[in-house]
């Protein structure tokens, strides 16, 4: 089966009266289960993307492969030594940072639940990561409930006669991911209790709630709450929302760790989150350990051969064929493509291929593309990067494909930028966020942005 044939077959099936019809169910659903980003439908297309079995069964063998071999490295930062203290160096972690994960969170696995953000094309010839969410990955229940959405409109229900379609639901394996955490911890409380730990006031909020009707239609109790309404006393975690306090004994996670630090300060270590899990009153999920696979300087790491030794030779021809070449920004001596080059100047000359990231920022946030940069823009964000901590990377092979819209009533068949993002519980693969935009910078508020739905064509 050829995967272009299929979507042309899809695109062939939208007749004006059906893309219409379609349109008009997709923004239905959509309402009913309030799926938005803020104020903003989080579809604005009117196709799902669609992979093949074996472009599934790839992300799968790649991204597993590949987060066994990150976990690897993580193991080495937490060791004392030489090779611990390399390692350490290259992912640039603060002393807050290191001083939360020197904490045991009662569990082994350093990142519970994350997702691998990639391109894959649609000929399945070409699988490039660009970033390991390993901290606080978004969008699990987003997709759930819009592959819900999708399979109620005529066209995918036309499409499906000839093409069967499979949906990839994930909210179930991070229920059981949660309390698989709090059981490997020794239950601490004694009985489940979440709370969604997050600011108030995000345009994510929705899905904080779409994941608390979830976990009480399996029994399991949750609260939405904010670091300000968490309080700890006698040894027990509590979140005051409307002035009840909810006993907690699992928290799910969503604010980032450095976000954390940043907001309280030198105070911050004395939180009552951090209280409660340095006395084992609670799990966090994921644990402030995610921090070790979060930081975008994990890929130098992966990429430079210095630190490949501890893995088997199917990782590094997994980290060969899909992490890009990635290096702390440092002036000095460094390697590419198996030459000794000198990496300021190396950066300098070769604009085009190379871009510019912070080592711990999420959406975007100060990129620097080098290739959409003048030679001045260029240079100053070289400079700048020198001076507070950034990685700098090679390009990948960007995955494009034909999706329509309606506009202004009229259907239109456009080219989009679209990045397959598998999530991940341990290093397993189960269900997979996708993202459209026009624009190089693919995040959810990028420009002609949207979020599908994924489906497997079934053989």
């Amino acid at each position: 089966m050829s995967l272009s044939e299929a979507i042309d077959h899809y695109h062939a099936l939208l007749t004006p009266e059906l893309a219409v019809a379609s349109w008009e169910r997709l923004a239905e659903e959509m309402r009913a289960r309030r799926l938005y980003f803020g104020e903003r439908p989080l579809a604005s297309v009117l196709r799902p993307r669609l992979i093949t079995e074996p472009q599934y069964d790839l992300l799968r063998r790649g991204v597993g492969t590949v987060a066994r071999a990150a976990r690897k490295l993580a193991d080495l930062a937490l060791q004392s030594g030489a090779e611990g203290q390399a390692v350490r160096e290259v992912l640039m972690l603060t002393d807050q940072e290191q001083a939360l994960i020197a904490m045991h969170p009662g569990y082994v696995e350093p990142s519970a639940h994350s997702r691998m953000d990639t391109f894959l094309t649609v000929d399945g010839a070409s699988l490039q990561f660009v970033e390991y969410n390993a901290e606080s990955p978004a969008a699990i229940a987003y997709e759930d409930l819009l592959s819900e959405a999708f399979l109620a409109t005529p066209v995918v229900q036309e499409f499906a006669r000839r093409y069967p379609l499979r949906s990839l639901p994930a909210r179930h394996r991070l229920l059981d991911t949660l309390l698989t955490c709090w059981r490997e911890a020794g239950s601490p409380g004694g009985e489940p209790a979440v709370a969604i730990v997050d600011w108030h006031g995000l345009p994510t909020a929705t899905e904080f709630e779409m994941f608390a009707a979830y976990f009480a239609e399996h029994g399991l109790r949750a609260v939405i709450c904010s670091p300000d309404e968490l309080h700890f006393r006698e040894g027990r975690l509590l979140a005051e929302v409307g002035g009840l306090p909810s006993p907690v004994t699992i928290v799910f996670k969503r604010v980032l760790t450095s976000e954390l630090l940043t907001h309280y300060g030198q105070a911050a270590l004395d939180h009552p989150l951090v209280q409660a899990y340095a006395a084992g009153a609670c799990v966090v999920v994921n644990s402030f350990r995610a921090k070790l696979l979060h930081k975008k300087s994990l890929f130098a790491l992966l990429s430079d051969e210095r630190f490949q030794a501890p893995l088997s030779a199917e990782e590094r021809e997994a980290v060969a064929a899909h992490i890009p070449w990635t290096r702390v920004m440092r002036p000095g001596i460094t390697t590419y493509q198996g030459e000794q080059v000198d990496l300021l100047p190396f950066a300098r000359a070769n604009r085009e291929r190379l871009l510019l990231k912070p080592n711990d920022e999420y959406g975007g946030k100060g990129i620097t593309i080098g290739w959409e940069s003048d030679a001045a823009t260029w240079d100053a964000a070289l400079q700048a990067a020198l001076e507070s901590p950034f990685v700098i990377q090679e390009k990948v092979t960007i995955a494009y494909e034909p999706y329509p819209a309606l506009v202004d009533g009229r259907l239109v068949i456009g080219e989009r930028l679209v990045d397959s993002d598998p999530f991940l519980f341990g290093a397993e693969v189960e269900g997979c966020l996708c993202r459209l935009s026009t624009v190089t910078l693919l995040n959810v508020t990028a420009g002609g942005g949207s979020t599908v739905p994924v489906f497997v064509i079934e053989a």
